[in-house]
């Protein structure tokens, strides 16, 4: 089958586009607000996109308060997401009124970030302390721009838990990596598998 996208007429009955580009992992987004009100919300249009600098970027479909914190206060989390965290990152994603934790309502313990003031997830294998780098707008071949908010963040720290590293590496088989499939569905990366590069 072959469909354009401006029409979108697929036939099926849901849009295919998130299932087809999938696995896609997990930003797990943790902020501060100005009041001091903890925010925690999971983002599925997440990855790293840099290592010098470490940088790593997350979209939100709407202006939503995390992309508001983030602009007000330059900081952000990233705790990363596991297949035994997944009931908790589910319920992070619920619409909770401004100024109510989606810590408390997983029941997950918030830690303060040690060079930002955001909290992470203390409960997550790993989490990634961020200042923000840029917040835009990204726009569609007509020139308008879409409903989405993307958000860059350099890397200023990285907490990982002792349990989560065997032979001196970040252990997938152990963490067990949870991603954002099409629909609602999910899948985790601890089936793990090794490549070497060919040379020539």
């Amino acid at each position: 089958m072959f469909y354009d996208t401006a029409a979108n007429r697929h036939g099926l009955p849901h849009d295919p586009f998130k299932a087809i580009v999938s696995p896609r992992p997990i930003g797990w987004i943790g902020t501060r607000a100005v009041d001091g009100s903890q925010n925690l919300a999971p983002y599925s249009f997440f990855n790293a996109i840099s290592d010098r600098p470490k940088l790593v970027m997350f979209s939100s479909s709407t202006y939503k308060d995390s992309v508001r914190n983030i602009e007000e206060t330059g900081e952000f989390t990233a705790s990363f997401a596991s297949r035994n965290l997944s009931a908790a990152v589910n319920l992070t994603s619920v619409a909770a009124p401004h100024g109510e934790s989606e810590f408390g309502i997983a029941g997950l313990t918030p830690v303060e970030g040690t060079l930002v003031k955001a909290p992470f997830v203390g409960e997550a294998f790993a989490a990634l302390e961020c200042r923000m780098t840029e917040i835009f707008r990204p726009r569609g071949l007509d020139g308008v721009a879409s409903e989405s908010y993307v958000v860059f963040g350099e890397v200023v720290g990285i907490h990982i838990r002792e349990e989560a590293i065997r032979d001196g590496r970040f252990d997938p088989a152990i963490v067990r990596p949870l991603a954002r499939l099409g629909y609602m569905d999910y899948c985790d990366g601890g089936d793990v598998f090794e490549m070497i590069r060919p040379r020539r």
